[in-house]
């Protein structure tokens, strides 16, 4: 079997997509899957690589005017194509004569598109851009959703049937654990004990306690609100240590260790990611008590109601930080079996039943 995947621009910096077809294309090629990775590249955009501006619509014309005939015979030999982010569904027409398949991570952008979101406005550029992804989405002969709450809104905005849209969840694009000498040192440091504060210096880790946040400036990661909830825990509280991009996996697998918890309350997501690897390092997890964060963090995680309430998500921190060592091991030991259920085999072994029912049809 011949896969072609096709992941995103580079200079787009669209980090998670570009984890996730890296990570698809060695766990492919790791089951014996001639797998190719193809992406747009830097031409036009040689002459201004940023994802604003004039560099945006420079990649427009990488993406939109030159990849497609590239894509085109490319596509002639593979047995399968998939596209690996739905934000490329614009692809679907030149790889229509091939089985293929598009990968939806999250409806947000569309959904924003169609004014579904109070809190965020698309402009008119925006709009055009969603309409065309979502016009070439619902002619994809085979959907897959990272969520459950992806498919919902997958199949209630694209009314394609149920048969044709399913879920494949996504799994860790880095082997995510505790990092052993970082949980030790900072679990020491919570009780009171001595500990060795250049383990923290070695790994890249604040030698004092911290809440961690993952996550872009996008609205609904909802920065306002980390900066409010950590600011509602008043004096004495633990410093905000907050991550947005460009930090190796072994950092901030380090980082996960070492925290007291990961604060996620996102208004939206597609799934979540930092939930999972953050479980899968034995970092405790406060996030937003609504699919896909419920999904995907089980029983093993914190919820809000309300990601706005400062105060209410203050105090659910500060019980955590209350908890004794027991409480706290149960919790830990729940979030990492919780992380277990996603892993890359399965996420592999997925997609690898979906190709074949491609063939087969």
């Amino acid at each position: 079997m011949k896969v072609l995947l096709v992941s995103n621009y580079l200079t787009d910096g669209q980090e998670s997509m570009l984890r996730f077809a890296a990570a698809l294309h060695e766990g492919l090629r790791g089951a014996g899957v001639d797998a190719v990775l193809a992406r747009p590249e830097p031409f036009f955009g040689r002459l201004s690589r940023a994802a604003t501006g004039l560099g945006k619509w420079l990649g427009y014309l990488d993406k939109f005017v030159l990849f497609p005939s590239r894509l085109r015979r490319l596509a002639r030999t593979a047995d399968v194509v998939h596209i690996c982010d739905h934000s490329n569904a614009m692809y679907v027409p030149h790889v229509a004569a091939r089985p293929h398949l598009v990968t939806c991570n999250d409806m947000l952008a569309i959904r924003s598109a169609r004014g579904e979101f109070s809190q965020h406005r698309t402009g008119w550029t925006g709009r055009v851009l969603q309409r065309w992804i979502f016009q070439n989405l619902r002619c994809a002969e085979r959907l897959t959703c990272i969520s459950e709450a992806t498919r919902r809104d997958v199949l209630r905005l694209t009314e394609q049937p149920p048969a044709r849209v399913s879920v494949t969840y996504m799994g860790q694009n880095f082997p995510y654990a505790p990092v052993a000498e970082v949980a030790q040192a900072a679990e020491a440091r919570r009780c009171g004990e001595p500990f060795d504060a250049a383990v923290f210096a070695r790994h890249g880790v604040p030698v004092e306690p911290y809440l961690l946040h993952v996550g872009g400036t996008q609205w609904y990661k909802n920065r306002p609100g980390v900066i409010a909830a950590h600011r509602a825990l008043g004096p004495g509280a633990p410093r905000l240590e907050i991550v947005n991009g460009g930090v190796d996996n072994a950092t901030l697998a380090a980082l996960y260790s070492g925290a007291e918890l990961l604060l996620f309350p996102s208004h939206e997501e597609g799934f979540g990611w930092p939930i999972v690897e953050a479980q899968a390092c034995g970092c405790r997890v406060v996030t937003t008590g609504k699919p896909p964060m419920t999904e995907v963090g089980g029983e093993a995680a914190c919820y809000l109601d309300d990601p706005t309430d400062a105060a209410t998500a203050a105090a659910r921190v500060a019980a955590l930080l209350a908890q004794d060592a027991a409480e706290r091991r149960r919790m830990v030991e729940a979030g990492i079996a919780n992380a277990a259920r996603f892993s890359t085999a399965c996420m592999i072994d997925g997609y690898l039943a979906i190709y074949r029912e491609l063939l087969a049809a």
